[in-house]
């Protein structure tokens, strides 16, 4: 009887692994050399997948984990409900979600573990889907760009149609759902005795460092010649450089690291910034390294943090880079075909029909899309015929949406909410898309 329990339930496995050996057996290797779109496929993937571990992983996502390790340990429970909570005013809770991209250039993955950390602290799912869509939809640089090269009317559109996207997605999604907010419960911080104690202006301050050094570690050289954006692009590094020297500050004063530690690794970063000053990645990453060695032989909230940083890291790293590899497979990079054609997607979205901007939806919820990069590629499709409207609906559902994102959502908030979001981002992309194109298409 044990070996008959024992087989019934690892029946799913056996057959699982049973497939994978058949499909390696019999891969018919010789006829797959025989088709250039499959093996640019492969190469795609393998290329995607390397461009972002090098440009996005460091600058992005590894401060990315830090914030939301810090939002779970440090930021008081009480401050989110206050702000984000369910029981929140719903102007308030909204109002600050809806506009929050405006401070943080960062792409539908980079978004993901803030969005956990604040749902897991107690945010309302409203409020925290609104937060979700808008960080990576509402971007300062990003709508700024638009405007200059695709044209000021769909700069508007888009800044005006992601914040009202953000806010009422999160209505919609919090009617859908209106259970109660347990998602704390659920994964509680590893510091749950010990918050409470720093007052709230500490709390902030502190976040403030870290998403300031978040944004101007990636931020890009803008397409427009004003003075003040010229100027912070040319000064990142030193902006960045400070932020840090503040960090190390608080991290002694407020959170009781060990000062020769912490110069240590002060000093090893200004050197190899001096050394290595045309690859401002190698003292970043020296940086990054040095703070977790900090915290994670530091003890209380700052031990704390290093575990709670630790978590997300594991949970969405993983899921990220297969999903970057399966979008790199099926769709390419700029510049390159994959399985997908591009002009399949080009010849889909031309004029301003109803299909049109729902392949467009569809298309932009798919691909991946780092900050900024989505207005050169739709340059290029838009002189190859794409029309305003699709073009529109494309960019409001490609900033929020992706392959990787959506298999990192489904493990945060479930398939059933995170089918319910998709399809809501898709549906209310091509109702915008369709109207944009109807007026000045």
């Amino acid at each position: 009887m044990q070996g008959s329990t024992f087989w019934q339930g690892q029946w799913k496995s056996l057959f699982a692994i049973l497939a994978v050996f058949l499909l390696c057996f019999y891969l018919p290797v010789e006829q797959l050399q025989q088709w250039p779109r499959l093996h640019a496929a492969f190469w795609n993937a393998l290329y995607l997948v390397r461009w972002y571990a090098q440009e996005h992983v460091l600058l992005c996502l590894v401060p990315a984990f830090f914030i939301a390790g810090a939002i779970a340990v440090f930021l008081s429970q009480e401050a989110v409900m206050k702000y984000l909570g369910a029981e929140a005013p719903k102007a308030l809770a909204y109002g600050v979600a809806a506009v929050s991209g405006t401070i943080l250039a960062v792409c539908s993955c980079t978004v993901l573990p803030l969005f956990a950390s604040i749902y897991r602290r107690g945010a309302g799912l409203g409020p925290a889907i609104a937060f979700l869509y808008s960080g990576p939809a509402i971007n300062v640089l990003a709508i700024i760009l638009t405007a200059r090269v695709l044209g000021l009317s769909l700069g508007v559109a888009r800044a005006i149609g992601a914040i009202l996207f953000s806010v009422v997605i999160g209505l919609i999604m919090q009617a859908l759902f209106p259970g109660p907010v347990a998602a704390s419960s659920r994964s509680s911080p590893p510091s749950a005795g010990q918050e409470a104690a720093r007052p709230l202006w500490q709390q902030v301050i502190f976040l403030a460092v870290l998403v300031g050094i978040l944004v101007f570690a990636n931020w890009a050289q803008p397409a427009t010649a004003a003075p003040l954006w010229q100027a912070i692009a040319q000064s990142k590094w030193w902006l960045t450089g400070l932020l840090g020297l503040i960090l190390g500050g608080l991290l002694m004063s407020w959170y009781q690291l060990q000062p020769a530690k912490v110069l240590l690794v002060i000093g090893v970063t200004a050197v190899l910034a001096w050394r290595f000053a045309p690859q401002p990645l190698v003292p970043f990453s020296a940086a990054i390294v040095g703070l977790g060695w900090l915290t994670s032989t530091a003890r209380g909230e700052a031990k704390a943090w290093f575990e709670s940083t630790w978590e997300y890291a594991q949970q969405i790293l993983p899921l990220l880079l297969g999903g970057v590899l399966i979008a790199g497979a099926l769709l390419g990079r700029p510049g390159s075909e994959a399985l997908i054609p591009s002009q399949w997607i080009t010849q889909a979205v031309g004029g301003n029909s109803i299909g049109a901007n729902f392949v467009a939806a569809i298309a932009g919820a798919f691909m991946y899309f780092a900050t900024l990069t989505e207005v050169p590629i739709l340059q290029g499709l838009l002189a190859n015929g794409m029309g305003q409207g699709p073009a529109l609906a494309l960019l409001l559902a490609g900033s929020a949406l992706s392959l990787p994102n959506m298999l990192v959502i489904r493990q945060i908030i479930g398939w059933r909410k995170t089918i319910a979001y998709v399809a809501l981002v898709v549906l209310m992309a091509t109702l915008c898309g369709l109207g944009y194109g109807y007026f000045w298409g």
